[in-house]
């Protein structure tokens, strides 16, 4: 076993520290948000940072990076108040990798990576066709993190589509019985299998 220092961290080329520290802290779930701007653009973006915040009242948060550029799903969302959180399966995996490109303003990524754009329930941010598991969430708050510079967006549940053959009678969502898949830092893609699920641990 290597033991690595923050002395040996700092010491990293960014690249090789950039890769390293998002594939250490291990397998993450993997996201396709859904905005639209004023102008009626849409946009679409792989996340790694999707986090369950609470189930009353249901929230769910982002992790954002530092903004210190244009990050269209970031300023969509504080412009409209909107989006959607959509799975990525196994069928459609290289194309929501695609959304990752940095892509000019005017550019529909839901048309470059031929993946369907829809909506749901005069909810006015678009979802993706083919995930299983859809969700369109209402901006609530963001808190700064002033140690990183990262933005954690905090959003409201306000609409959740799901197939029901994933739902199990204690209100489980078994997403491994849909292909859902998972990522390993920002590149490496991963399978999910559910081992076992286990009774609530008391002391």
């Amino acid at each position: 076993m290597r033991k690595y220092s923050k002395t040996d961290l700092d010491e990293m080329p960014k690249e090789y520290r950039r890769v390293f520290m998002n594939s250490v802290s291990g397998i993450k779930n993997c996201v396709l948000v859904g905005t639209k701007n004023l102008s009626g653009q849409s946009n679409l973006a792989i996340f790694n940072t999707c986090i369950h915040l609470g189930a009353s009242p249901a929230m769910i948060g982002l992790l954002f990076r530092p903004i210190t550029g244009k990050r269209h799903t970031y300023h969509n969302i504080k412009e409209t108040g909107y989006y959607t959180i959509n799975t990525v399966h196994r069928s459609f995996y290289k194309q929501a990798h695609q959304t990752s490109a940095k892509y000019d303003d005017h550019v529909n990524e839901f048309a470059v990576t031929g993946l369907g754009e829809e909506y749901h329930n005069d909810f006015q941010s678009p979802f993706v066709k083919e995930s299983v598991v859809k969700i369109g969430l209402k901006f609530e708050e963001e808190h700064h993190i002033n140690a990183n510079d990262t933005i954690l967006l905090c959003g409201k549940v306000e609409l959740i589509i799901v197939d029901e053959k994933f739902i199990q009678p204690d209100g489980y969502v078994d997403l491994s019985l849909s292909e859902v898949i998972a990522v390993n830092g920002l590149d490496a893609y991963h399978s999910v299998e559910l081992i076992e699920r286990l009774p609530y641990a008391r002391p």
